[in-house]
């Protein structure tokens, strides 16, 4: 079987082009994985994912949560708040772990050690690989 240089070009480009578009996708997630969750008083919090540096997503999650907050950074993680539904003023907890699910029941089971009584996920956040 005789294979035309024309079409052995073609496999060649279609290669390398395969090949750039994966390499360019994979600088893109692990760019863009820096994320911030904030955290303050009654419930209060804002969240930012995937952005370019810490520092940028800090700023963006403090900006959204109203009063006096707490930035937490999340890389490649994901982070939670729960708050206590009898008194969303009182006792609340919060998390950062590498998976959504640790992150949940680790945020609810501070809100309870800290004295909640019906502690539930008041928000979340995950960033590009949490």
């Amino acid at each position: 079987m005789i294979v035309s240089t024309v079409a052995v070009q073609r496999r060649a480009l279609f290669i390398l082009a395969l090949t750039l578009i994966l390499g360019v996708s994979g600088d893109i997630s692990k760019s863009w994985a820096a994320g911030a969750f904030a955290v303050g008083k009654c419930g209060a919090y804002g969240q930012a994912y995937d952005y370019p540096a810490e520092a940028a997503a800090r700023a963006a999650a403090l900006k959204q949560c109203k009063g006096n907050c707490t930035a937490l950074t999340m890389n490649r993680a994901c982070a939670a708040l729960a708050v206590d539904m009898t008194n969303p003023c009182g006792p609340h907890g919060y998390a950062v772990k590498p998976k959504i699910s640790s992150s949940l029941n680790a945020a609810t089971k501070k809100c309870y050690e800290f004295g909640g009584k019906e502690c539930v996920i008041r928000a979340w956040a995950c960033d590009a690989k949490g």
